[in-house]
């Protein structure tokens, strides 16, 4: 069984709407691990005056996105990275794969964006992919309460292969779009709770009208790429940008994706 990972060798360069210069703020105060209003200061300063060990390189958080069969963690993905929607999407097997750049605070960065299966069948692929995750989003349909409560068993699934301490939560509801706003309403407080008891971030989106797609993934990069920096810096006791790599006109093959080796583990 091959595993399918879309991606390019050489990224373009980083699009005007994928600039960040101010901080994205929370969907919800009552489930946002982060409600501070601005980027670290140390984070800003360091941007500012290009002084951290690896700001001049090209930083790349990975990123997980998990959840049940059709719930909608291809089209949320496909929504922000090629603002498309296809209602008759065909089921992820084994895992697929995007890279999108922004540039946050001046520095380039990138997600890697990882669509894992849902179905129970491929999930012995999709959790070998699981490993070294920043960033993990649980995704469930706000009108399918099933898929809410099988987002405790995603979580334990993600963090068998990652540091929960060193992992970015999100809880995302899909398909806001086809619920009523009293039925989104009482979904929405069910999610909360659940939200806070794992330490996630709560966001509802719709994919197909684009609703709260792009500031959510916004929000997503800007805090990957904080907590990256902020790393850095109590890593590499600010260096300066010239004493580790010079950008240049090859920089770009920083990017290239390996194509990890095929898994024979389900069939």
């Amino acid at each position: 069984m091959s595993v399918c990972i879309s991606s390019m060798s050489v990224l373009p360069p980083v699009r005007r709407d994928r600039v960040i210069d101010q901080f994205p703020q929370c969907f919800r105060k009552e489930a946002a691990v982060h409600t501070k209003a601005d980027f670290n200061n140390k984070v800003k300063t360091a941007c500012q005056e290009q002084r951290t060990g690896t700001v001049g390189r090209f930083k790349i958080s990975k990123v997980i996105v998990v959840g049940d069969l059709a719930v909608g963690k291809t089209c949320l993905i496909n929504r922000f990275c090629k603002d498309a929607f296809d209602k008759n999407y065909k089921a992820t097997i084994g895992v697929d794969f995007e890279m999108e750049r922004f540039e946050a605070l001046g520095v380039p960065f990138s997600l890697q964006l990882w669509d894992t299966a849902g179905q129970e069948r491929f999930k012995c692929i999709a959790s070998t992919y699981y490993r070294g995750a920043q960033v993990v989003i649980i995704v469930f349909d706000v009108n399918d309460i099933s898929s809410l409560s099988h987002v405790r068993q995603w979580l334990e699934d993600a963090m068998k292969e990652n540091d929960p301490t060193a992992v970015q939560l999100f809880l995302v509801g899909t398909k806001k779009d086809l619920s009523s706003p009293a039925r989104y309403a009482e979904m929405e407080q069910e999610a909360l709770k659940v939200a806070r008891e794992i330490t996630a971030e709560y966001w509802a989106v719709s994919s197909l009208t684009g609703e709260n797609v792009k500031e959510f993934f916004f929000r997503v990069a800007s805090l990957a790429f904080e907590t990256s920096v902020l790393a850095e810096l109590e890593k590499s006791g600010s260096r300066q940008i010239g004493d580790v790599v010079r950008i240049n006109s090859t920089s770009n093959n920083l990017y290239a994706a390996s194509k990890k080796k095929q898994t024979n583990c389900c069939h």
